[in-house]
């Protein structure tokens, strides 16, 4: 089977190198650290009680790799509009463009518009990706473990610090996730899909939680689509659900959100 995650990434190499001919490296950095910080933090969130007993991260998600276009009536700011009436905690935005037809356009206009935090999901290996997602009003971006050296991601996570964004770092197996904790990681997401073969099962998040100390905010991503689901990873000890085609694939997606948390 061809690795998905592979081409992803050679097709970010791409894009990455014509970004940098519009922006420049240091004008990215001098421009990201010139902002205050976001008006939402992401990690303290995740870390309070859950107003509706589970932390939503519902994502705005026009097409994936596996699955082709999950949503063909796509207006990226009615949904996360949607999304925050129904309860979400936070907003999770494609921005990746070439597998999953997300845009930088897409997660500056809900970063201005909705009164909730905002994840950049990309496939993020440089600093400069960061210092973008910082200019995009994003509170906090995703670093995938699968991507990056330990060295690496150790020095993304800390430049979440500097800028005031979270990291949440995604791990799909026992070796990532300790390679996650090792670096620092503060907020650790479980990708229940494969992002190699793209196979998906809630068991890995079964399996991982134990894995991670308490204090730790535990994100489960990827293959929640019943409210049975949410209670099951909540027994676990999750403490936030990252939920994207479920929510996509309904005409109501604040009445799909809604049932999920049991409204």
């Amino acid at each position: 089977m061809e690795d998905i995650l592979a081409k992803i990434l050679k097709d970010k190499a791409t894009r990455l190198a014509e970004r940098k001919r519009v922006l420049s490296p240091a004008d990215a950095e001098k421009q990201a650290r010139a902002l205050p910080p976001p008006r939402f933090n992401l990690l303290e969130i995740l870390r309070s009680p859950a107003l509706h007993g589970m932390h939503v991260i519902a994502e705005v998600k026009k097409a994936s790799p596996s699955k082709g276009i999950i949503r063909e009536n796509f207006h990226p700011l009615e949904i996360a509009q949607a999304y925050a009436r129904g309860g979400a905690s936070a907003l999770s935005v494609l921005t990746e463009q070439d597998s999953f037809q997300g845009s930088d356009d897409y997660l500056q206009t809900i970063s201005s518009s909705v009164a909730l935090p905002t994840l950049r999901k990309d496939f993020l290996t440089e600093a400069y990706q960061i210092f973008e997602a910082k200019l995009l009003g994003a509170s906090a971006y995703l670093l995938i473990v699968a991507c990056l050296e330990e060295s690496q991601l150790r020095d993304l996570i800390a430049l979440g610090s500097e800028l005031g964004l979270t990291p949440l770092v995604e791990a799909h197996d026992e070796q990532e996730t300790e390679i996650a904790l090792r670096a620092g990681t503060t907020l650790l997401g479980v990708n229940n899909r494969n992002l190699r073969t793209f196979h998906t099962s809630l068991d890995t998040t079964f399996r991982l939680r134990k894995l991670v100390p308490a204090n730790i905010p535990f994100v489960s991503e990827s293959g929640i689509f019943k409210r049975d689901d949410v209670l099951r990873l909540k027994d676990a000890g999750v403490n936030a659900v990252l939920v994207g085609e479920s929510l996509m694939r309904e005409s109501n997606e604040e009445a799909k959100l809604r049932e999920l948390l049991g409204l």
